[in-house]
């Protein structure tokens, strides 16, 4: 004689976890992060500035009705320009070119690792290999010097020229770990089955091996992120982007052009520079809190 005993299963023990309930321990994680904490508050700060600036700047970015060359005062905290405009002003508005460019650079960049990485990982034969060639090349080719040659070709296309420029240079590196770790993943059990179901190669890679690399690809996101903020201050300084804006990269190309280390108006110089470092590390600082996400082992505090 034989008997049947049915047991339930309760429905939070086999159902997955929610999207929400995912980005709230990645947060976790992040922010239990010491390092990862300073930088988002960093971020944090200069995403407000870009926000809040029509408020927080005393004058206009590009209202010239003040003393050239004057120095630091009370009304106007970091001196003015060689055109007689507000530094301070300048400082806070030029947060928000540089933000949306650093983000909207980064976020295609990763896009493109992420489709070239993923499907070059997955793929065999000789259309890997031709994806392979193509990454290969765009390694080799030194990047900054690509950069400025694209640059000075498409010179004065504004703000959307800097971005495809920064997008067309940086997303090799990022193809190539992503491609890796592709490569690892790909002879998995979960991959195995998938196959075996009869499900399709577009269908393996972006709903079964691409929600195990979300960790490397948010690592890849801020590094890109922070290397087009460096890439845009660089190609502004140079004066290959649109220098009727401002940004912190033509706020230090116009203080070249005038010689404000010769009048003493170092501000000028320090003032941007400092702040694209200050943001630049913060995503740097951030990518700490990404590393312990993909390992356990580099987690510090409550999210261990």
């Amino acid at each position: 004689m034989t008997s049947t005993m049915n047991v339930k299963i309760p429905a939070d023990r086999i159902a997955a976890p929610s999207p929400w309930r995912s980005f709230g321990r990645m947060v976790g994680t992040l922010w239990a992060n010491g390092k990862a904490r300073l930088g988002l508050c960093i971020l944090a700060f200069f995403v407000l500035v870009a926000v809040f600036a029509p408020l927080l700047a005393p004058y206009g970015p590009k209202e010239n009705g003040f003393e050239r060359n004057a120095d630091a005062s009370w009304e106007h905290w970091l001196g003015t320009t060689a055109a007689g405009e507000d530094v301070l002003s300048q400082l806070i508005y030029g947060a928000q070119v540089s933000l949306l460019v650093g983000f909207a650079a980064g976020i295609l960049s990763t896009i493109v690792a992420v489709l070239i990485g993923l499907s070059w990982g997955y793929m065999r034969g000789f259309a890997g290999e031709v994806v392979g060639f193509i990454v290969n090349l765009f390694l080799v080719i030194p990047g900054l010097p690509l950069m400025i040659v694209i640059a000075a070709y498409l010179q004065n296309g504004g703000i959307l020229m800097i971005i495809a420029v920064i997008v067309v240079t940086g997303w090799a590196w990022g193809a190539r770990v992503l491609r890796s770790q592709t490569q690892s993943l790909r002879g998995n059990d979960f991959v195995t089955s998938a196959q075996f179901s009869g499900d399709s190669r577009a269908r393996i890679v972006f709903r079964e091996i691409l929600p195990n690399m979300t960790s490397i690809i948010a690592g890849t996101l801020f590094g890109a992120a922070t290397a087009a903020i460096l890439a845009e201050a660089g190609l502004e300084f140079l004066g290959l982007g649109d220098s009727s804006i401002v940004s912190w990269g033509t706020m230090l190309y116009w203080a070249q052009n005038s010689n404000s280390l010769l009048t003493g108006q170092w501000l000028l110089l320090f003032a941007p520079g400092l702040c694209i470092a200050l943001l630049a590390l913060s995503l740097t600082l951030i990518n700490f809190g990404v590393d312990g996400i993909s390992n356990p082992r580099l987690r510090e505090g409550k999210g261990r």
